[in-house]
Order: structure tokens, then sequence, then C-alpha cells
């Protein structure tokens, strides 16, 4: 026997409708793919400062001008 707490009330799964059982374990997916995305963010992140960090030090060994990354994602253009 599982539960489920929805708004403060419990609900014993196993007397629920098949229709309430596929919404819970759909939403039970949406939640897990939201955390599993939030980590991969949150990597992406760290990653994108790093390579930011090895582009500052790439340009200062080269001699060119230092610009500010502080911002760089609103301000880097690739074309």
């Amino acid at each position: 026997m599982a539960k489920v707490t929805i708004d403060g009330k419990d609900y014993d799964t196993d007397t629920l409708s098949e229709e309430a059982k596929n919404a819970i374990g759909a939403l039970q997916f949406s939640e897990m793919e939201i955390q599993r995305l939030q980590a991969q963010l949150g990597a992406m992140q760290t990653a994108r400062m790093v390579y930011a960090n090895a582009l500052k030090q790439a340009l200062e060994k080269s001699g060119s001008a230092t610009p500010d990354l502080s911002k760089m994602g609103d301000t880097i253009q690739f074309s």
C-alpha cells in the first residue's frame, strides 16, 4: 500500500483509478526529468565558466586585449 499526498491530503494509491495512477506516474516522470535537466544545466554553467576563464587566459597570453567576461553570455557572438 503506497500513498501519495496531494495538497496535504493522503491517498492510498491502491484505491485510485487507472487515470489517476497514470497521472501520478506522468507527474513523477516530469519531476525526475526536471531534476535531471537542472543538474545538467548546473554542469553546463560550470563548464561555461571554465571555458570563459580558459579563453581569458589564452587572450592574455597572446597579448590581445582582455575582455570583460563577467557577462560573456550576453556579449559574445560567433559568426
